[in-house]
């Protein structure tokens, strides 16, 4: 069966391969969100398969590299001098 938010299977996938890197989930993760058909949220497809595969392995590098990629964005403020 295709799951319409890992159609290739690549998360699937990469949760299967014992002493995976960081470095191979980033490679994996980038090649997920290039083959995503037109017209899928990637955000809404990433947070189901956090939920679907992360919750049973907390502690697998693909785990926290999905929970980064749905952190908000840093904040990059600048001090702002206040007028005078």
């Amino acid at each position: 069966m295709i799951d319409r938010h890992d159609p290739k299977g690549l998360i699937r996938e990469s949760f299967r391969i014992e002493a995976i890197s960081d470095a191979e989930c980033r490679s994996i993760l980038i090649d997920w969100a290039l083959s995503l058909p037109d017209g899928v949220d990637q955000r809404a497809a990433l947070g189901a398969l956090l939920a679907q595969y992360g919750a049973g392995d907390p502690e697998h590098p693909m785990t926290r590299l999905m929970e980064q990629g749905l952190a908000p964005p840093a904040r990059q403020g600048r001090s702002r001098k206040r007028a005078r």
